[in-house]
């Protein structure tokens, strides 16, 4: 069994220390009278529930049980999805009407499939980056959070506050992350975006570690013509393809532009991990994530608590009236 915290190590055993310390002062302030052998175990629950949840972020991982596959999975590829959830995301450009983030989806969903060994991260970004999907190899659940993509709701300054390069930092520090816990796999980024031809200052530069990022592309949606951007006053949003050409430049991957009528294999360089990319790491043994395992008795322990309090609560509910009355 190995760990792939999604947290530093040091910092899940600080919260574990924390939580240790607090419930433990929490029991001593309790009157001599008052630690019943029903309260000592209420608190051992609740204690145990909030330990399990940090064990729960550790992530627990049960390795296959050969040396040669878990080799072989060291070298699976490192997929970074970059997706663009701004208002520009909205425009529906495509050739049947349908939205750029649509199209976005699709090709998500169709790289997943390019790469089913691969561990897969997904960072989302409109003025600013967020973390949707730490590094993993757990793509079985992420399928159903990537298929409800959708842009972020829009707010007054949104349009303009967009940053093209908003995932610059963001993707710098997942791919620190990745070479020091990956060195033997290759690290792939596709960036999914329109450009955000409004914004009203110039894109963030990606400043990421040198020779950390091996393939991938950008990925442009959007037309000349554009459209109005739902929600807003724009009336003709095109797809602002400099913008994304530099961003592919100083990424160093290649640019292309997503018509929605080409297979999206037919724009993708060739695949730097070698061999076919559909079997590429299929080699190894598939992992088990556990997990859930902690986080369910945590859930149950909570649920133990609850119905205590609500029971304590009704007893005290009925004290009162009979008092009253």
């Amino acid at each position: 069994m190995t760990f792939q915290p999604v947290l530093p190590p040091l910092l899940l055993a600080a919260v574990a220390a924390i939580i240790l310390v607090a419930r433990i002062a929490t029991l001593r302030r309790l009157p001599s009278a008052a630690r019943t052998r029903g309260t000592l175990w209420r608190w051992t629950g609740l204690t145990a529930a909030a330990l399990l949840l940090v064990a729960s972020a550790a992530r627990p991982v049960l390795d296959p049980s050969t040396s040669s596959t878990r080799v072989a999975d060291s070298q699976a590829p490192n997929v970074f999805l970059v997706v663009d959830r701004s208002p520009d995301m909205s425009v529906g450009d495509g050739p049947d009407g349908s939205s750029r983030m649509t199209a976005a989806r699709a090709d998500v969903a169709e790289l997943l499939d390019r790469y089913p060994d691969a561990r897969v991260a997904v960072i989302s970004f409109a003025s600013r980056a967020a973390l949707d999907w730490p590094l993993s190899a757990d793509t079985w659940s992420l399928r159903p959070v990537a298929s409800v993509l959708a842009p972020y709701p829009v707010s007054p300054d949104a349009v303009t506050t967009t940053n093209a390069g908003a995932a610059g930092n963001m993707l710098r520090y997942q791919l620190i992350g990745a070479v020091q816990q990956y060195p033997r796999a290759k690290n792939l980024v596709f960036y999914l975006g329109a450009g955000a031809a409004e914004a009203a200052l110039p894109p963030r530069d990606f400043n990421l570690p040198e020779g950390a990022v091996d393939g991938g592309a950008v990925l442009g949606y959007g037309t000349a013509a554009g459209g109005p951007i739902p929600g807003t006053d724009v009336t003709g949003s095109p797809v602002d393809e400099a913008t994304l050409r530099g961003v592919a430049e100083q990424i160093g991957i290649p640019y292309a532009l997503r018509s929605g009528a080409d297979e999206l294999a037919s724009v993708l360089p060739a695949d730097p991990t070698g061999g076919d990319p559909a079997t590429a790491g299929s080699g190894t043994a598939s992992r088990t994530e556990l997990y859930w395992a902690p986080a369910a008795l945590a859930a149950v322990l909570v649920l133990l608590e609850l119905y205590y309090v609500l029971r304590e609560f009704r007893r005290t509910r009925l004290t009162n009236a009979g008092v009253t009355g």
